[in-house]
């Protein structure tokens, strides 16, 4: 099964952000320049150093939920991101909506475990609304 995946109209994942630069100090806005694809999607990098990072395992780098929200898919929805919203947990890059409707990562927070279960077995299902 082939799941979605969060891509701009240019195929580029996570709006343009780094994926490395998430786990190495805090989020920064790719170079279209300095570019990667990865299945179906484009990652742009800040530097050549996180590129290569990410090609040499970039399943370490990117985001759960095909990049959508991490709240959104734990209730079956597939709801765009706040590339600056974010968490890491064990390695894993998460994603959050932080909009006009709200700001999901203190939901996600208040209860991690329980909600990271629930999205993983959507995810798995694949059946979104």
């Amino acid at each position: 099964m082939s799941h979605p995946i969060n891509l701009t109209e240019q195929n580029v994942a996570i709006n343009g952000y780094d994926p490395v630069s998430y786990f190495v100090d805090q989020p920064l806005p790719g170079n279209p320049d300095i570019a990667a694809t990865y299945g179906e999607a484009t990652y742009y990098f800040a530097n050549a150093e996180n590129k290569a990072k990410f090609e040499a395992d970039p399943e370490a780098y990117v985001p759960q939920y095909g990049g959508f929200c991490a709240v959104a898919v734990s209730e079956g929805k597939l709801v765009p991101v706040n590339p600056e919203t974010y968490k890491v947990t064990d390695n894993k890059l998460y994603l959050f909506y932080n909009g006009e409707g709200g700001n999901t990562k203190p939901q996600w927070e208040a209860d991690e475990t329980t909600m990271k279960n629930n999205a993983d077995a959507a995810w798995a299902k694949g059946d979104f609304v």
